[in-house]
């Protein structure tokens, strides 16, 4: 894979849009602090970082899903902000997504020109004038696609070549992909590029977010890189490396204080072997440790997070076998996980973790009713007993146990979902990264909670997308990419900018 850019478009002399000073900030985190970002029309600006760098929260605020606390967005050198999702479409910005979104019972037609479909005189839609042109529009792209097709029956790259018909509907100046080849086979790939050339030579805009440096400097002509809610670096495709952008990414080493303890590793616990799915992952081969904390780090579509769910029960594997203590541990459900002694704490833990509206002891206590029964009937009062005995263990912070979870902050919630499955008396124990979206003291509590965990002889599988905590808090790391392990590094071998290439598959200059 060759380091060299393409030769960048004619430079500009201004951008068309132009952020400058943006900063975002929610409960506990500063997703964006004073970032600043230039899009040129006829240019593909790369926007790179690692997950969690505030790409996500920059479009957000592009398209109007948020508001910004402070600085200025210019639009061909006028302030403009955007209320509402809306808003910036009326400006011509619009996104293309991993996961696009249409929908699926409308025709091609329909999603086209879905919000400002063609009228007649009357004020109805014009059905014969929506069909020619988005026809059309197909036709001018080079899509096969016809505009009475039901959105359902399309392939996925197919439904991107609608989306980026629709941006070329409402005539947008700025068009934003994030992370859109995601799904997409090599020659699907190579057609969207070609779009995105046409894109180009229309004038357009695009704002290209990617984890894949090959398709950065295939198709890029400048580049920006977030580094933790900050803009690090800026410029040319033509004058940077992938080496040089990896260093930008990750500019920081893992000196900052993590509560790792020394635990004496002790024998294998949990054994995968040749575990595959049909489309997730394949080959997976592992062992864990008695006292080990185990991470594993990927960039996005790794397959991390399917791989965690297929240990928990939650989806089935098509092959391999998996062993507990010797035993076989392959669960059919999560219940049969959790019996044998397998837990998992989800990424998204408001909607797969906790029970958001139940109270906070219903919550620890609901993976072990049968502790908390007696007759076939729960008894409150042992519910409140193995609660309180958690959650003393976690310092969750709470007025009462009776609180509703939904009230409480990010991190107590984690405290809430790690006590539920502790609660089980679990052999292995999977977090799923453990401390997104919760604040810096919570994130310690956590940290310290877990190196705790391990010296207490609980075996450990951490997935983490920060390079501060999968290096600060394993013992040893699996890299992930595309489904498969690619790489697998001892504490002792662990480098930020080895991991980053290793995840991003970038080969050594």
């Amino acid at each position: 894979m060759s380091n060299t850019a393409p030769s960048p478009a004619p430079a500009c002399a201004d951008p068309i849009l132009s952020l400058s000073g943006i900063s975002k900030s929610f409960p506990g985190v500063k997703a964006l602090d004073e970032i600043s970002l230039d899009l040129y029309p006829g240019q593909v600006t790369a926007l790179v970082g690692e997950n969690g760098a505030g790409k996500s929260t920059l479009v957000k605020i592009m398209t109007g899903i948020y508001q910004p606390d402070a600085g200025e967005i210019t639009l061909e050198d006028q302030p403009v902000s955007f209320a509402s999702a809306h808003a910036a479409l009326d400006h011509g910005i619009t996104a293309i997504h991993q996961e696009t979104v249409l929908f699926d019972e409308l025709s091609v037609a329909e999603n086209i020109f879905l919000g400002h479909a063609p009228r007649t005189r009357f004020g109805f839609v014009d059905w014969k004038t929506l069909r020619a042109e988005a026809g059309d529009i197909l036709k001018s792209m080079g899509a096969p696609i016809s505009p009475t097709t039901r959105l359902k029956d399309l392939s996925i790259a197919n439904k991107h070549l609608v989306a980026v018909a629709r941006a070329m509907s409402i005539e947008a100046q700025i068009v934003i992909m994030d992370e859109p080849t995601a799904a997409l086979s090599h020659k699907e790939i190579s057609e969207l590029f070609v779009l995105i050339d046409l894109l180009k030579a229309d004038g357009k805009a695009i704002l290209f977010i990617s984890h894949k440096f090959d398709e950065i400097f295939r198709i890029a002509d400048r580049y920006t890189v977030f580094r933790d809610g900050q803009m690090i670096g800026a410029g040319a495709m033509a004058e940077t490396n992938q080496r040089d952008l990896v260093k930008m990414m990750v500019g920081r080493s893992v000196e900052h204080t993590f509560p790792k303890q020394d635990v004496a590793i002790g024998e294998t616990v949990l054994k995968v072997e040749g575990l595959c799915h049909p489309t997730e992952f394949d080959a997976i081969s592992f062992e864990l440790r008695k006292g080990e904390i185990l991470g594993f780090y990927g960039l996005v579509g790794a397959g991390r997070s399917e791989l965690m769910q297929a240990l928990f029960g939650a989806t089935q594997p098509s092959a391999g076998t998996v062993t507990l203590d010797g035993k076989p541990a392959l669960a059919h459900s999560e219940a049969q996980a959790i019996e044998s002694g397998i837990v998992y704490v989800p990424e998204e833990r408001g909607r797969q973790g906790a029970v958001i509206g139940m109270p906070i002891f219903q919550n620890i206590s609901l993976p072990s009713l049968r502790k908390t029964s007696r007759s076939g009937f729960l008894d409150m009062a042992r519910e409140f007993a193995l609660a309180r005995q958690y959650a003393e263990r976690l310092d969750l912070r709470a007025a009462s146990l009776s609180q509703d979870v939904g009230t409480l902050s990010g991190g107590n919630q984690q405290k809430v979902v790690i006590a539920k499955w502790l609660a089980t008396q679990p052999k292995v124990i999977i977090l799923d990264e453990p401390t997104k979206g919760i604040d810096i003291g919570s994130k310690a509590a956590v940290h310290e909670f877990m190196s705790e965990l391990a010296a207490e002889g609980l075996s450990v599988i951490m997935v983490s997308s920060e390079l501060p905590e999968i290096m600060g808090m394993s013992d040893r790391v699996i890299v992930m990419r595309e489904g498969l392990m690619v790489g697998e590094f001892t504490r002792d071998k662990l480098d930020a900018e080895t991991l980053v290439r290793t995840a991003a598959g970038i080969e050594d200059a």
